[in-house]
């Protein structure tokens, strides 16, 4: 065991925010839905959607429950989330990612 950090799936923020976009939830009903409501806050998930946290191994077995898929999608680079679940997601990641419009005329 040497004191090198262990290596870090590249995908699992960018899959963590499909499988919530895909259920169609919010980041606090994420919380509720992991069952972490009252454990974490709502930063967290956002930490995990933006690579800055690493969830725990129970959380991200939770987020896999969740959606019905092994763990392994979620840490293998290689291996994409189910179709069935990123049908409608990339329209929610524009939509969520764009600037709001102020001050239009009607």
């Amino acid at each position: 065991m040497g004191s090198s950090p262990r290596p870090r799936p590249k995908r699992l923020a960018e899959k963590l925010l499909q499988i919530r976009l895909a259920l169609n939830l919010s980041q606090d009903a994420m919380l509720v839905r992991l069952g972490l409501d009252a454990k974490v806050l709502r930063s967290a998930v956002s930490g995990y959607e933006l690579g800055t946290r690493e969830p725990p191994l129970p959380v991200l077995l939770t987020y896999a429950r969740c959606v019905g898929i092994s763990t392994d999608v979620l840490i293998d680079d290689k291996l994409n989330l189910p179709d069935r679940l990123l049908k409608g997601t990339t329209r929610e990641i524009v939509r969520h990612t764009r600037t709001p419009r102020t001050n239009r005329k009607r």
